[in-house]
């Protein structure tokens, strides 16, 4: 009899966190969705400025066409709605901190928020690096090696999905720092091992950046490098975090 007294506290528990999991999911979804409503009406502004850095390289009397029907409708809007993700993210990472943070010790949560502020700040950058500096640099070397018989007329919903494309890898190759970080918390390497890393890290650096970049030198270079940067970034942050005993050792 007393084995079977704790279930429906367990069950209860359970219950309880599914809730405040819905609930946070709801608060969360309800925030993108309110952003994105605020974005609709600004849906033509907004394609308009994600295809400045072509169209202002395009040859004069050029511009973007709509393959599908619909594409001059579904890609302004598909548009808003990555933006009102990417405007919400903070939102959207503080419910999930509000869920999980409870069970973190004390430590776990000074720890934590750092990490957090630092992958939203180090995505944005990624993404404000690769709109402001690789795109403007990517379709400048691409349309200078395009024959003049050629007219680059780009189809707006691909145009879209390769800049999504584009920011997403930028974005995602800037956490490296916080990756480098979150290793050596988990113990799996230390920051003496990164630094004698180095070698094969610029290597392997290299190929992720010609896996995921279109294939030019350009892109592959614009990402590389700053991913080489963030790299020893890394190094150094992790260096913070680890603990006294650690260094001591090392």
């Amino acid at each position: 009899m007393n084995r079977a007294t704790p279930e429906p506290e367990a069950e209860s528990s359970l219950l309880g966190h599914l809730i405040e999991l819905r609930s946070r999911l709801m608060r969360g979804l309800a925030g993108v969705f309110v952003v994105l409503l605020g974005l609709l009406p600004f849906t033509s502004k907004l394609y308009t400025w994600i295809a400045e850095p072509l169209i202002a390289r395009l040859p004069a009397g050029q511009t973007m066409i709509a393959m599908d029907p619909a594409g001059g409708f579904i890609a302004p809007v598909k548009l808003a709605f990555f933006v009102a993700l990417f405007v919400a993210a903070p939102w959207l990472l503080y419910q999930t901190w509000a869920f999980v943070a409870p069970g973190l010790y004390q430590r776990e949560k000074r720890l934590a928020l750092p990490l957090l502020a630092s992958a939203v700040a180090l995505f944005y950058a990624g993404c404000a690096f690769a709109y402001f500096l690789v795109l403007p640099a990517l379709f400048k070397f691409v349309i200078s090696f395009t024959p003049a018989v050629i007219a680059v007329t780009p189809d707006a919903s691909a145009y879209l999905d390769f800049v999504l494309v584009i920011f997403i890898a930028f974005g995602a190759s800037f956490e490296l720092p916080v990756a480098l970080v979150i290793l050596v918390l988990l113990g799996w390497v230390t920051p003496q091992q990164l630094k004698d890393s180095r070698g094969y890290a610029l290597v392997g650096i290299f190929v992720l950046a010609a896996i995921i970049t279109p294939p030019d030198v350009v892109s592959q270079l614009l990402l590389a490098i700053p991913m080489y940067l963030l790299y020893e970034a890394g190094i150094v942050a992790s260096k913070w975090v680890t603990p006294r005993e650690a260094k001591e050792s090392t």
